[in-house]
């Protein structure tokens, strides 16, 4: 529920415009399909999905988590949620969702089931994310309103060497996450 009220509030008040550029949302989204799936599965008395799956979405929602709590609360550019609807888009999509698929997956995950090669599936999101982000920002207009949604990612500010440097060692990071 949590994934699915997060993105919808923010969509609904224009939190973070444009929400659907935002890792954030995107990572919510599919962590909401995943975990639908998997109800539905469970209703009809399907086996669990795969690990590599729940895996894969755990590891989003973490990036997620991290991402927010350790690095953007520290850009000052980064408007803080305040009050009201912004700030429970806020937790519900950093805080309660993240929470909420680490407990699944610590209570529902067979233990020893993951693998190491399971990792360059996982990175596979980021990556595209990140090749979508600088797609897009290549193709905006210099100075439209968030161009690049996140500030480690622009390119206006740092360059092309400087954000892929950045992304490399996000990259890196989360490599070890996983």
């Amino acid at each position: 529920g949590a994934a699915v009220a997060g993105p919808a509030v923010t969509m609904a008040t224009g939190y973070t415009p444009p929400p659907l550029i935002h890792f954030t949302v995107l990572a919510n989204l599919l962590v909401a399909v995943v975990f639908g799936w998997s109800a539905v599965r469970s209703w009809r008395g399907a086996p669990p999905l795969p690990p590599y799956l729940t895996g894969g979405v755990l590891l989003l929602a973490a990036i997620t988590a991290l991402m927010h709590h350790l690095v953007l609360v520290n850009y000052t550019e980064t408007p803080a949620p305040g009050t009201g609807w912004p700030l429970a888009a806020t937790l519900l999509l950093h805080t309660v969702t993240p929470l909420t698929v680490t407990a699944d997956w610590l209570l529902l995950t067979a233990p020893r089931t993951l693998r190491l090669a399971h990792i360059p599936l996982w990175l596979t999101a980021p990556a595209a994310y990140l090749g979508l982000v600088l797609t897009r920002g290549a193709l905006l207009s210099p100075g439209t309103p968030d161009r690049y949604p996140y500030p480690f990612l622009d390119v206006d500010t740092y360059g092309y060497t400087g954000t892929l440097t950045q992304a490399l060692a996000l990259g890196l990071l989360f490599t070890a996450l996983a």
